[in-house]
């Protein structure tokens, strides 16, 4: 499908969210890295509002000097009459959230601005706008988005048979466990899933990586140099899915303790990387264990770590799926958790849900029955439901009174949790 700018528009999931929001009076605010689709989103939504509209792109300087210099002025050029104000590219702005609380108060239009991952601090930082704005975070394109585009017919198919609990016919299983490779090799930006060759792809990202996110975090967060960041991001690339040895990491990067713990911040609030805490019902014990981290994109991961191999030539499948799962719960908004003992048992992640907690095992090729592991949590939360995310097929079996669904790894982000 291409847009009104002849651009190749690939589904939203948050395309109905933000539809819904422009009737509400609060601005909305989408944040996320670069080139992850916002302005492409912003553009498929406005081209539909009436004609009372005006779509601006602070990438333009003259657009952003106004703004920044005489919002007055702005104002009347831009703003004044308007029903719908889109504002692109928002974070360049220095006087952002003063000068857009002075529109908001006078002018009845809807605002919608759009920022990568470093407009979230300076909106907070403008503290007049508490209460006026609503945050919605775009990230790379989900598996369930990602296969609306490239087998769309599959979707309500899967759906229908994955809410059934019934097995997925084996060529669709096939054809699915095929489109998950790719997608756990190449990664979810729009911009590289919609590249025809694996060359392109490749460009793609690393251009991603020099030109757009190490441009953004540099510049918006200060950084002396990129190369040490780097080399923790490379580092980092490696131990998906692994604790995290703030003493080793600290050696492979050369950045001292407390620039290390910085820097990791830093690729949190960039939409880089998300890290997992373990579960415990004592929170206070969970502020003192240290994280899993996972990335939110694996084609960008894949990049740092050079290596697109597929499947069947690479040792690194196990880690490739349970990052796979951390970055499509992440998209769905879940808080990553994983439950660890003294002991070494070990459950890949915990949902947090109102029926209590939800265990998800994660294996990268087909398995009979759940680990260890998750039998020892199941006896001790108890739960009502427990997954194994699997390469295999639907079955289930019950254990220690709980229903053990097993669900193939491509099930996840087509089920609602």
């Amino acid at each position: 499908m291409k847009n009104s700018r002849g651009e190749i528009y690939i589904p939203r999931t948050l395309e109905g969210k933000l539809r819904d929001l422009l009737a509400a009076p609060e601005i909305v605010a989408i944040l996320g890295a670069r080139q992850v689709g916002k302005t492409t989103l912003m553009h498929h939504v406005f081209q539909d509002l009436p004609d009372q509209k005006v779509f601006l792109d602070f990438e333009d300087p003259e657009v952003l000097s106004l703004f920044d210099e005489d919002v007055q002025a702005f104002a009347r050029l831009y703003v004044d009459g308007k029903d719908y104000v889109f504002l692109d590219e928002f974070q360049y702005s220095r006087q952002g959230g003063k000068h857009l609380k002075f529109l908001y108060d006078r002018y009845p239009a809807k605002f919608v601005i759009s920022g990568s991952s470093s407009l979230d601090v300076a909106l907070k930082a403008a503290g007049a706008l508490v209460g006026r704005i609503m945050l919605l975070e775009l990230f790379p394109l989900s598996f369930a988005e990602f296969l609306s585009f490239r087998d769309p017919e599959l979707v309500p198919l899967v759906r229908e048979r994955l809410e059934e609990l019934k097995p997925i016919p084996t060529p669709i299983h096939r054809r699915l466990l095929g489109h998950l490779e790719e997608f756990t090799l190449w990664g979810g930006y729009p911009r590289v899933a919609t590249s025809g060759s694996p060359e392109e792809k490749a460009e793609v990202l690393k251009n991603l990586l020099t030109t757009y996110l190490m441009k953004d975090i540099r510049g918006f967060f200060r950084l002396a140099t990129e190369y040490l960041l780097q080399k923790l991001m490379r580092a980092l690339a490696l131990q998906v899915g692994s604790l995290i040895q703030y003493a080793e990491l600290a050696q492979l990067s050369g950045l001292p303790y407390r620039e290390l713990k910085r820097h990791l911040a830093i690729l949190e609030e960039t939409y880089i990387l998300k890290l997992s805490r373990p579960f415990f019902t004592n929170r206070r014990r969970e502020l003192v264990k240290n994280p899993k981290v996972y990335f939110l994109d694996l084609g960008f991961r894949n990049h740092l770590a050079r290596d697109f191999r597929e499947w069947s030539s690479r040792s690194d499948v196990g880690p490739l799926a349970e990052n796979f799962v951390a970055s499509e719960l992440a998209k769905a908004g879940y808080e990553l958790r994983f439950w660890r003992t003294k002991s070494g048992a070990e459950v890949d992640f915990v949902l947090e849900t109102r029926q209590g907690p939800v265990p998800l095992e994660v294996k990268s090729g087909m398995a009979a029955a759940p680990g260890r592991s998750l039998r020892s949590f199941l006896k001790k939360y108890r739960p009502k439901v427990g997954y194994v995310l699997h390469a295999g097929n639907v079955h289930s079996t019950v254990i220690e009174g709980a229903e053990v669904r097993f669900l193939p790894l491509y099930a996840m982000p087509l089920l609602n949790w």
